[in-house]
């Protein structure tokens, strides 16, 4: 499995970060994706990665303990993919950081699709959400 992991220190409390981090529809859209489509628990995201490639994922909210929001992959390109946000602060200060692990399928791997390219691109999206929690702090 691969990883990718960034945290940021916030000034904002973490209940106003909690909410809008579980308001997964416009928190996933901050991503920069393509296409964002929210039912329930259940996410539809399209994204171009690199130059030729566009990938389609079907993602499931999953109850997590220790995680604010986390969800993996229904259906898609990957062996697996997880992605589990926490948050942790008092008073007007807070961290939060993001961890996906993920297997890219057998059949995807290649020079035009490869671990490497994912981990940039997932490590932007996840820096885009972010920015939007500090500009909703604002």
């Amino acid at each position: 499995m691969e990883s990718v992991t960034v945290t940021r220190d916030i000034e904002a409390s973490p209940e106003l970060l909690r909410e809008r981090i579980r308001d997964v529809g416009p928190f996933m859209r901050a991503a920069g994706f393509d296409g964002v489509e929210v039912e329930g628990e259940t996410i539809r995201l399209r994204n171009s990665v690199g130059l030729f490639f566009e990938i389609e994922l079907t993602l499931e909210v999953v109850e997590r303990a220790d995680a604010v929001l986390a969800y993996e992959q229904r259906d898609g390109i990957f062996e697996e993919m997880e992605t589990v946000y926490t948050l942790d602060g008092n008073d007007g200060q807070s961290t939060v950081s993001a961890t996906t692990e993920f297997a890219i399928g057998v059949a995807y791997a290649g020079p035009a699709f490869d671990a490497t390219i994912v981990k940039r691109q997932r490590r932007a999206e996840l820096t885009k959400q972010f920015d939007y929690l500090e500009s909703e702090a604002r």
